[in-house]
């Protein structure tokens, strides 16, 4: 099942943190698994490490399992970082976002030394763009927004609109309080030149492919886990 694949992957990625380092914390089902592993070695164990979440929820989760915790601001640096992800690509390349919190989950991803991702095995995909992209936009004149994204979308030779994701009949807010629409690429031919075009529309906070970032993956399988590299 994809839980236990899940719970494979995290448990295994928690073996990886070493004493004394600071580590982001990831945010997604896999990565709550990676989260109450880690907590359990801080208590089995007596690890010193300092936690930097990618969200809310993850903030939460860490604080109720007595995890130290600290801001990007304040450690500037990190030594590692495990968060999930919704599609591996190629050279590990991913999609991210499912969940809402890509923006700063990049911002903790650029500032680390080494980023491990995890999930479970169905995530390994042969092309990204299955999985909707998720692309976080300013709420001041998001429609407008949208209709630029239409053209470097257009760019890549993908014709599919982004959809406004909504949550309650309400618009979807990031724990930033921006928006998210949703790309139903199908196949992304060119993540780089897509994600370049993206980052190129003004109103656009963050897209979530996250490329030449991931230095390894580990995936959960039936049978344990199977180790990635770009």
């Amino acid at each position: 099942m994809s839980e236990d694949q899940k719970r494979h992957s995290g448990e295994a990625a928690a073996l990886r943190v070493e004493d004394g380092m600071t580590v982001g914390l990831g945010t997604g089902s896999t990565a709550v698994w990676f989260v109450r592993a880690l907590a359990a070695r801080v208590e089995k164990e007596g690890l010193k490490i300092v936690g930097v979440p990618t969200s809310r929820a993850t903030e939460g989760l860490a604080l109720e399992l007595g995890l130290k915790l600290t801001t990007l601001d304040q450690c500037r640096t990190l030594d590692l970082t495990v968060d999930g992800a919704d599609e591996i690509g190629p050279g590990l390349s991913l999609i991210k976002g499912g969940g809402g919190a890509l923006l700063r989950e990049k911002l903790v991803w650029e500032a680390s030394k080494r980023c491990l991702v995890i999930a479970d095995a169905g995530k390994k995909v042969v092309q990204l763009g299955k999985f909707p992209l998720p692309v976080e936009v300013v709420a001041f004149g998001h429609a407008t927004t949208a209709l630029r994204i239409c053209d470097a979308l257009a760019d890549s030779d993908i014709g599919m609109a982004p959809a406004l994701r909504m949550k309650n009949g309400e618009p979807f807010l990031t724990d930033g309080g921006n928006l998210i629409y949703d790309i139903a690429c199908g196949a992304i031919p060119d993540p780089a030149h897509l994600a370049e075009g993206l980052k190129g529309v003004t109103g656009v906070v963050e897209h979530g492919l996250f490329l030449d970032l991931a230095e390894e993956a580990i995936l959960g399988t039936d049978a344990g886990v199977e180790i990635l590299f770009p």
